[in-house]
């Protein structure tokens, strides 16, 4: 069998990609790079349990149910990937290691060893470029159009990482070489009551460890900013919806200062 042959996802399992919105006028293009936790079922479980699958190892806990209330609000488009970064991470480029990591932290994924190049190209077809190629397709649809964009990622942490400890920022806005939107946010959530708010923390967006705000933000030239919400503050409903009325609010305060009309 070819590597062309050789099929990943089944007729029921689910597309790659969601869109919510995607005609909505909004100039906020929302995108939720890690929102499900899926496994194709040509994988079974990639040998990890059901409990680790429920951890952020595969996926951000919250993120895309807090990322559709921020696009409900601002009338915005989104983006959702459906699979577990466990089978692609769609934050990393596919070259890197990481992005069919054969440990997540501590947890080993026995599902990731060995794959031979039709496997791991079957990940990057099926999954991976179809998520990024729609962000794309979108992206050149406003420019095409004659319309603003603003990129906006949308991704959860967790409050205590295995060999760094616990993290005292309830959200992290992240940046690397084009600051006009991640300066003002931080500012914003200074003033809210009650917020640790970390300047690239808990990471830093850098060309190795990601992808999404590279590409689609950094090369375009468009105004971008990676928001990082620690997950133990969007697990409930209630808590999901306080924080998309934040950041709808805050994101709209900050593209006014940019001139931007959202």
């Amino acid at each position: 069998m070819t590597s062309s042959d050789y099929k990943l996802l089944e007729p029921d399992d689910p597309p790659a990609v969601t869109v919510i919105r995607a005609d909505a006028a909004s100039p906020f293009l929302l995108v939720c790079d890690h929102a499900g936790n899926r496994i194709p079922r040509k994988l079974g479980t990639l040998g990890v349990s059901e409990a680790d699958r429920r951890r952020h190892i595969a996926w951000d806990v919250g993120a895309a149910e807090m990322a559709q209330g921020v696009s409900e609000r601002l009338d915005a488009p989104l983006v959702l990937q459906t699979y577990s970064r466990l089978v692609i991470d769609c934050n990393r480029d596919p070259k890197v290691e990481s992005a069919m990591p054969l440990v997540s932290e501590i947890t080993e994924i026995p599902g990731n060893r060995d794959l031979d190049p039709r496997e791991v190209e079957a990940r990057i077809t099926e999954i991976f470029r179809p998520y990024h190629q729609r962000i794309a397709a979108m992206m050149d649809a406003r420019v095409a159009a004659g319309r603003p964009a603003v990129l906006v990622a949308l991704h959860s942490f967790t409050p205590y990482f295995e060999g760094l400890g616990a993290r005292p920022w309830q959200i992290g806005i992240l940046y690397n070489r084009d600051d006009r939107l991640s300066r003002i946010m931080p500012e914003l959530l200074g003033a809210e009551p009650g917020l640790t708010v970390g300047d690239n923390e808990p990471y830093k967006i850098s060309d190795e460890t990601d992808y999404t705000i590279p590409v689609h933000g950094e090369r375009r030239g468009v105004v971008h900013v990676e928001i990082e919400v620690r997950h133990d503050g969007i697990e409930t409903g209630k808590d999901q919806a306080a924080w998309a009325e934040r950041l709808t609010r805050l994101l709209r305060a900050a593209a006014a200062r940019l001139d931007i009309s959202g």
